[in-house]
């Protein structure tokens, strides 16, 4: 008969589970029930023994006259089927021989208590007082059955207590089949392999754009090398901008300085809200997509004649107000995107910024200053650069050679006239 712990079978137990259940934070918020079923579904007693060569073994002894069970002082890893029983004689009939056990524990009832190890449980009582409940489990959705139930549950015994204040919750990963990767199927791909092609921050970003928190995603190379190729955009927008002074006084902002800057604002709200719910996928795909399809190809393209500035047409302070624009963005853009691609972006910052690493940096937050109408003005801007765009691609003419046509744009893109004349090298804007 193997040994058995009682999941609490009784509607008081699985009363008071739900209620720790309830006290927690979960990421995604609707992850809970996934707990919540599995409490309610249970109708059988947890066998916590195994019959395995391999596991941790239990460390009782029993007497060889009586059976009677002996278990040892706790404070040293016992293996009773081949050490001798720490015993002289059995405390019932006074038998000096015993028999060791030779089962093992069951996978997760060593598990069930990892976070009470990592917080010092009867190794370190001040720090466990102090980190008790601990922070947060984080696990797979595959496994809130197993692991993260019988941690609740074993906490529960041990303290009457919630073991965590929060949980998150990931999704799978599956092959570009859709099917779970199991070395049994021979699917499983290691992630070694992408590093050396692709760099470890390339693939974290991978992994960060694919899927929402709590979804499951499927593996593709060929998107690993997409975030490759992003990580490789942002090391060329640095290099250009490294080019131009940082400056702090002295500048004058232009209104597509203005408009930049408060799609800024944006993105740090957006990247913030992502990071405080766990969930990476969203501030992966805002900084890629203000990174890339705004600031570098319609604000750096807008911003480079007048940060130049090579024949005089524009006010110093304005050419400075490019500079201050440019590295405002890029110093937030990598502080936003350090939790995720923590590599390349303590390169960029140390190169550019300071000797202090990226990562001891306060986080960005919102600035007052930057809030700007002018922010509602970016979709039309956009359309009216790839107009221009797929004009000249139609009439075969090069991105960088004038037009010099009239080009007749919506009243309130008059704005930015002097950084889109200059741009797209237009004669005149009406």
């Amino acid at each position: 008969r193997d040994f058995c712990l009682s999941r609490g079978l009784g509607d008081v137990y699985k009363r008071q589970i739900r209620r720790l259940a309830g006290e927690m934070r979960f990421y995604p918020k609707e992850s809970r029930q996934i707990l919540m079923n599995w409490i309610d579904s249970l109708t059988i007693d947890w066998p916590i023994s195994r019959r395995r060569f391999y596991g941790t073994e239990i460390p009782i002894w029993y007497c060889k006259r009586c059976g009677k069970p002996h278990v040892p002082h706790p404070g040293k890893y016992y293996q009773p089927w081949r050490e001798e029983a720490p015993f002289e004689q059995c405390e019932s009939c006074g038998c000096r021989e015993f028999v060791g056990e030779q089962r093992t524990f069951d996978t997760w009832f060593d598990s069930s208590i990892s976070e009470l190890f990592v917080i010092g449980y009867l190794r370190d009582d001040g720090f466990f007082r102090k980190a008790f409940p601990a922070s947060l489990r984080p696990q797979g959705v595959d496994i809130v059955r197993n692991w993260l139930y019988y941690s609740i549950l074993r906490t529960f015994l041990l303290f009457k207590e919630r073991p965590f204040r929060s949980v998150r919750l990931s999704g799978m990963g599956l092959d570009e089949n859709g099917e779970a990767m199991h070395k049994s199927k021979g699917n499983a791909v290691y992630p070694e392999s992408m590093f050396e092609k692709y760099g470890s921050d390339a693939f974290r970003f991978w992994s960060a754009v694919e899927a929402k928190l709590g979804s499951n995603y499927r593996f593709s190379e060929e998107r690993v090398k997409g975030a490759a190729s992003f990580v490789t955009k942002l090391w060329n927008i640095a290099r250009f901008i490294s080019s131009f002074p940082i400056v702090f006084e002295g500048y004058e902002l232009s209104a597509l300085d203005k408009m930049m800057l408060a799609q800024l604002n944006s993105l740090v709200i957006e990247c913030k809200n992502g990071y405080d719910e766990m969930d990476f996928y969203v501030p992966a795909n805002a900084i890629r997509a203000f990174a890339w399809n705004v600031f570098a190809d319609h604000y750096v393209e807008a911003a480079k004649s007048r940060a130049y500035n090579q024949c005089g047409e524009f006010d110093r302070k304005l050419q400075r107000g490019a500079w201050y624009t440019l590295h405002t963005c890029l110093s937030t853009i990598i502080k936003l995107l350090a939790p995720i691609c923590p590599f390349v972006t303590e390169a960029l910052w140390h190169e550019l910024y300071s000797n202090e690493s990226i990562h001891l940096q306060p986080f960005p937050k919102k600035k007052k200053e930057f809030e700007s109408d002018l922010e509602g003005l970016l979709p039309q801007l956009l359309e009216f650069n790839t107009t221009i765009w797929k004009y000249k691609k139609e009439k075969s003419i090069a991105l960088s050679q004038e037009l010099r046509a009239t080009v007749y744009a919506r009243k309130e893109l008059h704005v930015f006239a002097a950084d889109l004349k200059a741009m797209h090298k237009i004669a005149q804007i009406i």
